[in-house]
C-alpha cells in the first residue's frame, strides 16, 4: 500500500474537511503521515495518521485585514518548507496531498519528482477566474503591503525553483485538485475544468453526539472557531430569539467571550464555548452562521436553512450563494437588529425553504464524500 503524506496547518477549518478522507485511506491500508503543528497531534491521532511535526508561525489571534492574513500565511509557508524537507527527506512518500494552506508540499513534490494533489476546502478557480478577480487583485497590489506580499511570494517561488512563479497561479492553479465542497457552492461551476478539479462534496464522518432539547424548534448560532469575539452580536441574538415561542437557541460563543458579557440569558437559550456542530445541525431547524465554507457545506448536507452573517474571505460569496440557492438570508453582523434577525428566521422556516433544503441535501450527498474522494486519491496514485 502507498505512503500518503498530508500537509496542512493548525486550524480546524483546514483540518476537519479532509479528516474523513484520510481516515478512509488509513482504513484501506495505506500509510498516512500528517505534517502539522504538534498542537494538532490529538486530531491527527484520531485520524489514524502518523504526525510529522513542524513548528507553525501562525498567530493565535487573527487580524481581520486581508493583506495581513495573506502575509502571515506566506510567512508560515516559508518557515514550513525546510521543516518538511527535514521530515520527509529520509521518508519520502508516494504522494503528497495538501490543504490549500499547505502549498509548500507542491514545491517539494516538484523538487523530488513526487506527484501532489491539492485538497480544496473552498471554491476553486474557473475559466476566466483571473479576469473576474482582477479588480480585487489590482486593489490589493496597489496597497504597498500587498505589493510587498506579491514581490516576496514571487521571489520565494523563484528561489525555490518552482515551475510556477506567479503567486496567484501557484495557489489557485494546481495540477490536480479534489474540491471537498458541494458543487452548489462553487461560483461559475459550469466553467470549472473537470480535468483538473473533481467535486466530491464534504467528507463528513462521525462528528460527535448531541441531545436535542425538548423544544418544538431548535436554532444553532455559531460564528465558527476563529472570529468569535462578538459579544454585542450575541446579545442581539439573545434579544431576537430568546422569547420566540416554541424555539430553543443553542448559542456557541467561542472561548474569548464570557457568558457574563451577554447579560440576562433566558432558559430558552443555552450558551456554550463549543458544540459538535454537525451533530447539532443534523437535528436543528435553522442555523445562524458566519458562512464559512465548512459551516455552509454542513448546513446544506443537513438540509438546515441558514441566516448568513459573513465576516471575511470567502464568507461573503458563500452567503450570497446560499441566498441564491433559496436556503439562506444574508444579514450584516455589525448592524443587524433583533427585529431583522427574527424576520430572517421567519422567512426561512417555510415549507418551500424546507423542500428546497431537502433537494440540495440529496444533491450534496450524491457527490460521494470521503469514499469517492478516497477512490480518486487511489486512482491518482496509479
Amino acid at each position: 500500500m502507498a505512503h500518503i503524506a498530508m500537509v496542512s496547518i493548525p486550524a480546524h477549518g483546514h483540518v476537519n474537511p479532509s479528516a474523513d478522507l484520510l481516515r478512509t485511506l488509513v482504513a484501506r491500508g495505506h500509510r498516512v503521515t500528517y505534517a502539522n503543528d504538534p498542537s494538532f497531534a490529538e486530531a491527527v491521532g484520531a485520524i489514524g495518521a502518523e504526525l510529522k511535526p513542524y513548528g507553525s508561525t501562525l498567530p493565535g489571534v487573527w487580524s481581520e485585514d486581508p493583506i495581513e492574513q495573506l502575509t502571515v500565511f506566506l510567512d508560515d509557508a516559508i518557515a514550513m518548507l525546510p521543516q518538511l524537507v527535514a521530515a520527509y527527506d529520509h521518508d519520502r512518500p508516494d504522494l503528497f496531498v495538501y490543504d490549500i494552506a499547505g502549498a509548500p508540499a507542491r514545491l517539494l513534490g516538484e523538487r523530488w519528482g513526487i506527484p501532489s494533489l491539492q485538497l480544496s476546502s473552498t471554491f476553486v478557480a474557473w475559466d476566466g477566474y483571473e479576469e473576474d478577480t482582477k479588480p480585487l487583485i489590482d486593489a490589493l497590489r496597489a496597497d504597498p503591503r500587498g505589493a510587498d506580499y506579491h514581490r516576496r511570494f514571487t521571489a520565494w517561488l523563484e528561489a525555490e525553483g518552482s515551475s510556477v512563479t506567479d503567486s496567484l497561479a501557484f495557489q489557485g492553479r494546481p495540477a490536480r485538485s479534489l474540491a471537498l465542497i458541494p458543487r452548489a457552492l462553487q461560483p461559475h461551476a459550469d466553467r470549472v475544468d473537470p480535468a483538473v478539479y473533481t467535486f466530491v462534496g464534504p467528507a463528513v464522518g462521525d462528528r460527535g453526539t448531541w441531545e436535542r432539547p425538548d423544544a418544538e424548534n431548535v436554532l444553532l448560532v455559531s460564528l465558527g472557531s476563529a472570529f468569535t469575539r462578538h459579544p454585542d452580536f450575541y446579545r442581539r441574538c439573545v434579544a431576537a430569539f430568546g422569547s420566540l415561542p416554541g424555539w430553543h437557541t443553542v448559542l456557541q460563543i467561542g472561548r474569548d467571550v464570557a457568558v457574563a458579557e451577554l447579560g440576562e440569558v433566558p432558559r430558552s437559550v443555552s450558551v456554550h464555548p463549543w458544540v459538535p456542530q454537525l451533530a447539532v445541525l443534523e437535528r436543528a431547524d435553522a442555523f445562524l452562521t458566519h458562512a464559512g465554507m465548512g459551516g455552509s457545506s454542513e448546513g446544506l448536507y443537513c438540509a438546515t436553512p441558514m441566516i448568513a452573517a459573513p465576516q471575511a474571505a470567502d464568507q461573503f460569496t458563500n452567503a450570497e450563494q446560499l441566498a441564491a440557492l433559496g436556503v439562506g438570508r444574508v444579514v450584516d453582523l455589525a448592524t443587524v437588529t433583533a427585529d431583522e434577525l427574527r424576520a430572517a428566521l421567519r422567512e426561512l422556516t417555510t415549507p418551500a425553504v424546507r423542500a428546497r433544503s431537502a433537494e440540495l441535501r440529496a444533491q450534496v450527498r450524491a457527490e460521494g464524500g470521503a469514499g469517492r474522494a478516497a477512490d480518486h486519491v487511489e486512482a491518482f496514485l496509479t
